[in-house]
């Protein structure tokens, strides 16, 4: 992107303001409307003008437009990083553009109420079935520890979070890892765990709606892939984990957090539940199958419903190279 583009775009109180504001947290166009008091198509010009010029990028969710900034972050391009920083002392040494950026803060604070307000009244609604659910299980707590000490061999590197739910996972381990992608495909849900996540940096958190059987990221980004009680929801469970070993780099490693082999029927009609857990067997099969070599099971008793810990670490694809003079299927097709 020209320097001058960057420069035009960031030529307006308003996407200044803008800029300070994605820099501290991901914010739809709605909520950025409410902050800077001005109307919505207003702000989205702004917003254009912010993204064209490459300084912030959107994210459709549902009928939710979401922005972030592009400086920040171990990745981001060296220019506008630069840029948030210089952002940042001007912040600093500028009394007038300081008191405008604290007041814009301050009006954040509404934004944070509203979303643990919308995620306390789904937790509201949902308590009672989860309730039920946990009772079956090994406590939460337990599992947590189990899965922190099976991956506390190696570092997590960039993670990707698939089925975040709540945003637990990705919360558990955020201290851990370099950079956490939370995917979800149902809104309601991911937007609990924006309100759950909302405290962690824009860089190093980011939230994605998504389909676990059509990852849209490309192949080998993910050093580690969280599955956690989201595998029994798939009817080919072969399908999410060919993704994620798409998106897992070599030596990476997957973790499977779900139920044993099982024969509560009345979890499919209650809870949507697609496949009754999974025997050892079965999974060594489905991870071999996609490209992970699997580690020895963990299992969690202390509960009608067994919880195990499946791992696997991606194998590396052997590389194929041709021999013209020695390969016969290629003799054949240049015959």
């Amino acid at each position: 992107m020209a320097i001058d583009t960057i420069f035009k775009a960031l030529a307006d109180p308003t996407r200044l303001r803008i800029a300070r504001l994605l820099s501290a947290m991901e914010l739809a166009v709605g909520e950025l409307a409410q902050v800077l008091g001005q109307s919505q198509p207003r702000v989205s010009r702004h917003v254009g003008i912010l993204c064209d010029a490459g300084l912030a990028e959107r994210r459709r969710e549902g009928s939710w437009v979401f922005l972030r900034s592009t400086g920040s972050g171990d990745d981001a391009d060296a220019t506008l990083a630069a840029l948030d920083r210089l952002l940042a002392t001007a912040e600093r040494e500028n009394p007038e553009f300081a008191a405008q950026c604290d007041d814009d803060r301050r009006k954040l604070a509404a934004i944070h109420k509203s979303r643990e307000a919308n995620a306390e009244d789904y937790f509201a609604r949902h308590a009672g079935e989860w309730d039920e659910l946990r009772a079956l299980h090994t406590p939460d707590a337990q599992v947590e520890q189990q899965l922190s000490k099976a991956l506390g061999d190696a570092p997590l590197g960039t993670v990707l979070d698939i089925g975040t739910g709540t945003g637990r996972m990705a919360e558990l381990f955020s201290q851990d890892a370099e950079r956490i992608v939370a995917l979800d495909k149902n809104l309601e849900m991911l937007r609990v765990a924006r309100a759950k996540l909302q405290h962690l940096p824009t860089s190093q958190i980011e939230l994605v709606q998504g389909d676990f059987t059509a990852l849209d990221f490309p192949a080998k980004s993910f050093d580690t892939v969280l599955l956690h009680q989201v595998l029994h929801f798939a009817q080919d469970p072969a399908l999410p984990l060919a993704e994620a070993a798409r998106v897992t780099r070599a030596g990476g490693r997957i973790a499977i957090v779900d139920f044993a082999a099982h024969d509560r029927e009345e979890l499919r009609s209650r809870y949507q539940h697609a496949r009754l857990g999974f025997s050892d067997r079965q999974m060594a099969r489905l991870l071999r199958d996609a490209g992970f070599s699997p580690k020895a099971p963990i299992a969690l008793e202390g509960g009608e419903l067994v919880v195990k810990i499946w791992i696997g670490t991606r194998r590396k694809l052997p590389s194929v190279t041709h021999d013209h003079k020695t390969d016969p299927s290629l003799k054949e097709a240049n015959a």
